[in-house]
């Protein structure tokens, strides 16, 4: 056998031993953990009646959904609001989710983190590339690799 297809063949079993690949690399929680304070440092601050809960700024509509999954307990808005322990092992997992989706789609830290990011801002991986949307994705970014050091 060639060099190199023993080399291909032997990486293969070992993905299959491991059970994961490098391209499915499992996003690690000191990485969850940095994005995660790196969206609530970059949220707009709160003002009254905005319509946003939490240091997340996270939206009324998506919140029972998204603690029932993450938490096995739908919450209103407003327990969102003063529960800021869960609200952050809510907003944990979601995140962990996306990063994992958009890490497994790009292959770079980096660009996940900016997908990650934009996805969080505007439900869209893709649609930051131009004004505000841009100085928000670069602001998360910034504090991401902040929070890693």
């Amino acid at each position: 056998m060639k060099p190199s297809l023993v080399l291909l063949v032997s990486g293969i079993f070992i993905s299959v031993i491991l059970g994961t690949s490098p391209s499915q690399a499992q996003v690690k929680t000191n990485q969850v953990n940095a994005l995660v304070e790196a969206l609530r440092q970059a949220a707009p601050p709160n003002r009254p009646n905005d319509g946003m809960y939490s240091d997340w700024q996270v939206l009324p509509g998506i919140i029972p959904d998204w603690s029932k999954r993450c938490a096995g307990k739908t919450m209103t808005p407003e327990q969102f609001e003063k529960d800021p322990k869960m609200a952050r092992q809510v907003v944990s997992c979601i995140v962990k989710r996306e990063l994992q989706t958009q890490w497994n789609e790009t292959k770079n830290e980096q660009q996940a983190v900016r997908q990650t990011a934009c996805w969080w801002m505007t439900g869209k991986p893709k649609e930051c590339q131009s004004g505000t949307l841009v100085t928000y994705v670069q602001k998360v970014l910034n504090t991401y690799q902040k929070q890693l050091k």
